[in-house]
Parts: structure tokens; sequence; C-alpha cells
């Protein structure tokens, strides 16, 4: 079954995600040997969940397509979900970096 435009967009959501939080983990990592509070450990464990969950959604997305390919409006859902935690993420990363 060929993916859809709705899943390559959330693929591409969820790729750039991946991107996004691998940049955040770097950053908290580094203020964590830096500061070594327990505010930047909470912040690694966010990012690492969130970037394990992006990674399992692009897994599903490109080999277990049965669970998105039914419904239309399931695959909107999930490609909005996506775009939305892009969003967050780019924001997050922005404040992080400045």
């Amino acid at each position: 079954m060929a993916m859809g435009q709705t899943l390559a967009i959330a693929s591409v959501f969820a790729g750039i995600n991946v991107v996004l939080l691998a940049v955040l983990t770097a950053v908290w990592v580094k203020n964590y040997r830096t500061f070594k509070t327990s505010l930047t450990l909470g912040l690694i464990a966010f990012a690492v969940v969130l970037l394990l969950e992006n990674a399992t959604a692009l897994y599903f997305f490109f080999s277990m397509q049965m669970f998105y390919g039914k419904s239309a409006a399931v695959q909107q859902s999930v490609a909005v979900l996506r775009g939305l935690q892009f969003l967050a993420l780019v924001f997050l990363t922005w404040v992080t970096l400045k």
C-alpha cells in the first residue's frame, strides 16, 4: 500500500521533530554537565521520551500503515497533531538556543 499524501506530511513532521529533539537533547546534556540540576535532567528525559515517540511513529508510518490507512479522518488528525508538535518544538528549540 502506497503512503498517502497526508501520512507523508505526518512523516516529514515526525522526522523534523526527531532532529529538533536531538538538538534539544544535546543542548540540555551540555547544560546538565555544567549545572548538574534536576531541571535539566527532567528536560533531557522529556526530550528523550518525545524522541522515542516520534521515532516509533516513523516506524509505524513506513512499516504498518494498516493503523492509519483505512480512515482519512485519522490520517488528517495524525498529521495535524504532528504539525502542532512541530510548532511547539520549534518554539522550544528557538528559546533554548537563544
